[in-house]
């Protein structure tokens, strides 16, 4: 439900107020000229939301990046237009290729000198559109809530990634009265009950089964739920590339990170699985090993891939047993599943 609104209030002050509502307590950012009421605001909550002010637009976009791979909450950038942008680029593509919640905000030129070439002017919605999950600009401090709540559920919802909004100055310093919105939740996709006893059936049947562990959002209880599940199968583990926080690394069922680079005794235990549980992540280079340990578009091992946007589903492998679950979602059904007895 959307909260009575206040009173008038600038395009800056609405969009910080936002980001409180949603429950956003630290951003990252360059200071820069063409989004000052932002400043502003974030001033006016300097006790509530911690503005980390760093040296240059990259470093920033990769705390906001690590911030969101933490969390699991989108990690919040500004930087100031033109350089700024541009710089922040690096952060924006690691978190797609990473599949990070976050949402850069870009000052932009205003209104009345668009399209002019002015100082500065970039078109963010061509530049960004290859690196980010949505791209967009706020014309009107009226719909900035629905902006912002746009962003938040791409930026958190399927595959987790960036969104990138524009803010033209004048939107900016611009008075309007609208109310807040609460934050969207994500939902809770969970497999069919079908799939998780196909599931079994597979592990029941595999001589030398893999679990691989990557993507985000992985909440707390969801890592104890799958970890129990591994044990209860005796399944060797091993994490995608640079998620190696989602299984405890001292741990004997521990197999270790797949990438090309890995120890010639764990990718041995790699390549000779022959049921592939490929749980949350993405395949792509390093998770194939380049390519070659999971074949396009079919794979030599019998692979189950569960992950919550279906459009990763099938795109380079074709699995036996896809299910469109989100970490958590597939966690809480899991937990539910035993061997069969005797």
């Amino acid at each position: 439900m959307s909260a009575p609104a206040p009173g008038p209030r600038s395009g800056g002050e609405l969009l910080v107020a936002q980001l409180q509502v949603y429950g956003v307590e630290r951003v990252f950012m360059v200071p820069g000229e063409s989004f000052l009421p932002c400043i502003d605001a974030l001033y006016a909550r300097r006790d509530t939301i911690e503005a980390v002010v760093c040296r240059q637009e990259g470093g920033a976009a990769y705390m906001a990046e690590a911030h969101g791979k933490l969390t699991g909450q989108p990690g919040i950038c500004f930087v100031s237009r033109g350089p700024g942008a541009t710089n922040a680029a690096i952060g924006v593509h690691t978190a797609r290729e990473d599949s990070t919640p976050m949402i850069l905000f870009i000052g932009q030129v205003g209104g009345d000198t668009a399209d002019r070439q002015c100082f500065q002017e970039v078109d963010y919605r061509a530049m960004y559109a290859p690196l980010a999950k949505w791209v967009a600009q706020i014309e009107r401090a009226d719909r900035i809530p629905e902006y912002l709540a746009r962003a938040w559920a791409i930026a958190t919802g399927g595959r987790p990634g960036p969104v990138v909004l524009s803010l033209p100055e004048d939107m900016l310093s611009s008075v309007a009265e609208v109310a807040l919105a609460a934050a969207p939740q994500p939902p809770c996709a969970r497999p069919a009950d079908a799939d998780m006893l196909r599931l079994r059936e597979l592990l029941e049947a595999a001589q030398r089964p893999l679990l691989l562990l990557g993507g985000s959002r992985w909440p707390a209880a969801a890592r104890e739920a799958v970890r129990d599940f591994a044990l209860r199968f005796d399944l060797p583990v091993a994490t995608a590339w640079r998620r190696l926080e989602l299984f405890d690394n001292d741990h004997p069922n521990f197999v270790g990170q797949v990438s090309a680079s890995m120890p010639a005794h764990q990718k041995r235990a790699v390549l000779d699985s022959d049921l592939v549980i490929a749980l949350g992540t993405r395949l792509c280079e390093p998770t194939t090993i380049n390519y070659e340990w999971l074949a396009s578009p079919t794979p030599r091992q019998t692979l189950v891939h569960i992950h919550p946007d279906a459009n990763e589903i099938g795109r380079l492998c074709t699995p036996a047993l896809g299910m469109v679950a989100s970490v958590d979602g597939f966690a809480q059904a899991a937990a539910a599943l035993a061997p069969t007895p005797g």
